[in-house]
């Protein structure tokens, strides 16, 4: 699974990194070593503009876990920040926004777990690394998104009323994050952008061969100071190695 990333480029270095118009009015909370599930993150999407009808590529604020459209209440959410490539396309949840609304959620890497055991002089513990391709490029995780509408507000228009929810697409883990955890997100190649944000492709099969292993693989794992336990901390001191 990936339960915690690093998202730290400002909004202007993604524009520019996937050519997507920022919606105007729309932000989110600075730069974050520390993205934790109902946090609001970034998101590249595609989307026909009201006025013109034409499709435009959107920078725009998300919430980290997906909310589908027929949910009672948000807090489903939060049980829904990962998707399984081998069944994605095909579970109640997702199925619909596989064929129609895809995004991609930009990361610097992604934190995984091991688990420590007990010794005699010290307690059992999850010791977490940082997993980032080796050039540190930008990794473009393979997300879906979807809006939920919310009953308790009367206006259509009124922004409150809708949620804009993703969640990303994981896949057995290879190289170096094979080694600390079994899942990992997937991430797309640049070339393969423009198909995976299409909303008129709705072809499973083609959609399901644009996904592949971040970076194809070739990635670091770094260990990192346990403070990333903590939703609550956050700064780029959670990324310093620990001393060997």
């Amino acid at each position: 699974m990936c339960g915690r990333y690093a998202s730290t480029r400002s909004p202007e270095d993604l524009s520019g990194l996937f050519d997507a118009r920022p919606e105007p009015g729309q932000d989110v909370p600075g730069p974050s070593w520390n993205v934790a599930p109902t946090d609001p993150v970034w998101a590249v999407l595609e989307r026909a503009d009201r006025e013109t009808g034409e499709v435009v590529r959107q920078l725009r604020p998300v919430r980290w876990g997906l909310v589908p459209s027929w949910a009672k209440d948000p807090s489903v959410g939060s049980r829904m920040i990962n998707a399984r490539v081998e069944t994605v396309h095909e579970k109640p949840a997702f199925r619909r926004a596989f064929g129609r609304r895809r995004c991609l959620l930009p990361a610097d890497g992604f934190y995984e777990w091991v688990a420590v055991p007990a010794t005699a002089g010290t307690k059992a513990y999850k010791q977490p690394y940082f997993i980032r391709p080796e050039d540190r490029g930008v990794m473009a995780m393979a997300g879906l998104y979807a809006f939920w509408r919310d009953p308790a507000v009367a206006d259509d228009e009124d922004p409150a009323a809708w949620l804009t929810s993703a969640t990303i697409i994981t896949t057995e883990a290879t190289d170096a994050a094979g080694r600390i955890h079994p899942r990992m997100p997937l991430a797309l190649a640049p070339g393969d952008y423009a198909d995976w944000l299409d909303p008129a492709h709705d072809n499973a099969a083609g959609l399901r061969a644009l996904l592949h292993a971040p970076a194809d693989g070739r990635l670091t794992a770094t260990a990192v100071t346990t403070a990333v336990n903590n939703v609550r901390n956050n700064g780029p001191h959670l990324l310093d190695p620990l001393p060997a």
